[in-house]
C-alpha cells in the first residue's frame, strides 16, 4: 500500500469523522460488482480494508444483493460466495427483492443515519451516491481499493454547517433533549417574563406616594382647626 494513497485516505477519513460523525467500526455496504472486482484482482477485502481506512470495519451487504448475484448464475458464483461471508443488514425488501443498487440506495436514505460506506463498481450507483451528502464511496482501480474524495454535495453541506445556516436533524433533536435535561428551556422562559415586568411602572410605588401626601395634609388641616378654637377662647 503506497504511502501517498494511505495519506489520501487518512485525510478523507478525517473529513467524514469530523463533519459527519463516522466512528469505528466503519459500516461498509458492498454490492456484487465490488465483490467481483475484488475476486478478479485478488484483493483480500477483509484483511486489507481496515488497514486502508485506518480503523476497524464491518463488511456487510443485503439480501437483495445476494439474490441478484444468485440470479446471474455461474458467471458471478465466486462473487456470491464472497458476499455471503459478510454480515447481512436488514432492508425493506424482504418480500419483494429489488436490484442491488436500488437496495443500497434505500439503505442510505434520510441522511444516512447508520453511517454506511458504499463499495461498488457500478458507475450509475456511484453517481447517485454522490448526490447525497456524507456518504463515503469505495471502488477498485488497478488492483487497489480507493476511497473517493468528498463529493461537491458533501463539501457544500459542510460549508453551510460552518456558516451556521444548517443544523442536521439529529443535532437539533440532541440539542433540544440536552436543554430539557439541564432545565435551560424553563430558565429562558422565566428570563423573558421578568424582562416584561420590569418594563412598566410599579403601581404600588405610586399609591404609596399619594398616601404620604394625604397623610401630610391631614395633620396640617387639624392644626388649623386647633388654632381657630384657641382664638375663639
Amino acid at each position: 500500500m503506497g504511502v501517498t494513497r494511505q495519506k489520501h485516505a487518512k485525510k478523507i477519513m478525517g473529513f467524514y469523522k469530523h463533519n459527519f460523525q463516522f466512528r469505528e467500526p466503519f459500516q461498509v455496504l458492498l454490492d456484487g460488482t465490488f465483490c467481483q472486482a475484488a475476486l478478479r484482482n485478488k484483493i483480500q477485502i477483509r484483511e486489507q480494508l481496515p488497514g486502508y481506512l485506518d480503523g476497524a470495519a464491518e463488511l456487510c451487504t443485503t439480501r437483495c444483493v445476494i439474490k441478484e448475484l444468485e440470479s446471474l448464475g455461474k458467471a458471478l458464483y465466486g462473487a456470491k460466495l464472497i458476499a455471503q461471508r459478510f454480515q447481512l443488514r436488514n432492508c425493506s425488501h424482504r418480500k419483494n427483492p429489488v436490484s442491488g443498487s436500488t437496495c443500497l440506495l434505500s439503505m442510505i436514505e434520510d441522511g444516512n443515519p447508520h453511517h454506511f460506506f458504499i463499495a461498488t463498481q457500478d458507475q450509475d450507483l456511484s453517481n447517485k451516491v454522490k448526490r447525497k451528502p456524507g456518504i463515503p464511496l469505495l471502488f477498485i482501480i488497478q488492483n487497489t481499493m480507493v476511497l473517493d474524495k468528498p463529493s461537491p454535495k458533501s463539501l457544500a453541506f459542510v460549508q453551510k454547517l460552518q456558516t451556521n445556516q444548517l443544523v442536521p436533524e439529529y443535532q437539533k433533536q440532541s440539542i433540544v433533549e440536552l436543554k430539557e435535561k439541564e432545565g435551560l428551556v424553563k430558565q429562558e422562559g422565566e428570563k423573558r417574563r421578568k424582562r416584561k415586568r420590569a418594563g412598566g411602572p410599579n403601581p404600588l410605588s405610586c399609591l404609596k406616594k399619594k398616601k404620604k401626601t394625604q397623610e401630610g395634609q391631614e395633620p396640617s388641616a387639624a392644626k388649623k382647626k386647633r388654632r381657630k378654637r384657641k382664638r375663639n377662647r
